[in-house]
């Protein structure tokens, strides 16, 4: 049996449609109106979930300007870490109107706790699930901590190798989480396509036998939908009003009819998977009458022989099997036959 979780009632596991997560992350560029539209896009997109990111920058970081803590190249180059995330931070005091309003609206909503404080904000609020980010799959003090809520987790391994990720699962389990699920990810903001390695997931399914999906973080859908064909049952995919916003994550997040688009065409992707099944389909049933089959190109008369050059493979299907042309050639007629009429068993003797 293949493994599989629940959220808020979903089900989870390659026996399932995928499950998309848009990432909210920093998108709401400090205004909540925006962050309460992202959430309303992220339903109409039909995305399964919208996640949230819990922290202040006094519990991810210090407020230092120590060479270590200054960001050098990519995306936030020249900014302390600080700096970055208190402008990239979710008031905590939104998260009452955010969950209220995602629960209007009918899509779940659950976050990634940065510090214990924030799960426990998260648990006053009744979140039905937890996501572990990439840079927290080595904080197994939090991973743990997390688990002893007893909710479904999600952990996400971008920069972890194979041991580190072995320790964040079993750090999971020892905390008492019972549905847990990792996710493939490159921490690059945007990572390119190549960088992904998408046999990985395969192989992660097999060494740790649990739901395993796609954290994306390339710039189109190309990727998160086919890591669908290799058994990646969750997807999740940062998301904005606007790309070029100017917000912190803006620059690497879809826009909403892209994400519509992967909504649509990761299901897609997946319905096709299907089952091995080498039988007629449905849409095929009034397509084999078109098949090649075996008729007479010259009238003949009973008791003529049939000639290689008497019968033809062509289509339509009426006739019989081209496989059984040598057999039929030589053969006597036991009625006469019109010119582009089908060769039938009950017309050749032995």
């Amino acid at each position: 049996m293949n493994p599989e979780i629940s959220i808020a009632g979903r089900k989870i596991g390659v026996d399932h449609s995928p499950y998309v997560i848009a990432e909210l992350s920093a998108n709401h560029n400090g205004k909540l109106d925006t962050a309460l539209n992202l959430i309303e896009v992220a339903k109409k997109a039909g995305a399964d979930a919208v996640k949230l990111q819990t922290y202040t920058a006094d519990t991810i970081t210090l407020n230092s300007d120590a060479p270590e803590f200054q960001i050098k190249g990519g995306l936030w180059d020249g900014r302390s870490l600080y700096e970055l995330y208190l402008e990239a931070q979710m008031p905590w005091e939104w998260h009452v109107p955010l969950f209220e309003y995602a629960r209007k609206l009918g899509i779940t909503i659950f976050s990634s706790p940065f510090d214990t404080t924030a799960v426990d904000l998260l648990e006053s609020l009744g979140t039905p699930a937890y996501k572990i980010a990439s840079f927290e799959a080595v904080d197994l003090p939090l991973i743990k901590y997390v688990a002893s809520t007893g909710k479904p987790m999600i952990i996400s391994t971008g920069m972890a190798d194979t041991l580190e990720i072995t320790e964040a699962i079993e750090a999971a389990r020892d905390g008492g989480c019972k549905e847990l699920a990792i996710l493939h990810c490159v921490s690059g903001y945007p990572a390119p396509a190549q960088d992904y390695n998408l046999r990985t997931i395969p192989d992660m399914i097999q060494r740790h036998g649990l739901v395993t999906g796609l954290s994306d973080h390339t710039l189109d859908n190309t990727t998160a939908i086919t890591s669908v064909a290799l058994g990646a049952s969750i997807i999740e995919k940062h998301f904005t009003l606007d790309r070029s916003g100017g917000g912190p994550d803006d620059s690497f997040s879809l826009e909403p009819k892209e994400l519509s688009a992967l909504c649509k065409d990761s299901k897609t992707a997946w319905a096709a998977l299907g089952s091995i099944d080498y039988g007629r389909k449905s849409s095929e049933q009034g397509n084999v009458q078109f098949r090649r089959s075996l008729y007479f190109v010259k009238a003949l008369k009973a008791g003529d022989i049939i000639t290689p050059d008497s019968i033809r493979s062509v289509r339509p299907g009426f006739g019989l099997a081209p496989k059984y042309y040598l057999d039929v050639c030589g053969k006597t007629l036991l009625c006469d036959v019109q010119q582009n009429t089908p060769v039938l068993a009950a017309q050749i003797g032995r």
